[in-house]
């Protein structure tokens, strides 16, 4: 502790430290407030990635039931639950998912 004591009297040891402190906590692009930025900066891309993705796969599934009546049956069977006049559907519901 001693040995710090010089290096505490020294005016620009003072100014560095209060600059740190001033950038690190009240500065408006304070170190604090910037790594949340990032934070979120990399989750809003995740996301956006995500987005993309789902995007990609709607539109290929919508142009493949626009373009195939066997495609469009089978997901309204399924999805919807839709049957033909002459059907019966039964469904099976697995209790451990629950």
């Amino acid at each position: 502790m001693k040995s710090l004591v010089p290096y505490l009297k020294n005016k620009y040891v003072i100014a560095i430290l209060a600059f740190i402190v001033w950038i690190t906590f009240f500065d408006s692009n304070n170190l604090i407030g910037r790594v949340k930025q990032a934070i979120l900066l990399h989750d809003l891309k995740k996301q956006k990635e995500y987005y993309i993705e789902n995007i990609h796969n709607d539109s290929l599934t919508l142009h493949k039931l626009k373009t195939d009546t066997a495609a469009l049956e089978k997901y309204a069977r399924e999805k919807y639950l839709m049957k033909r006049d002459n059907e019966d559907i039964f469904l099976i519901i697995d209790e451990r998912d629950k």
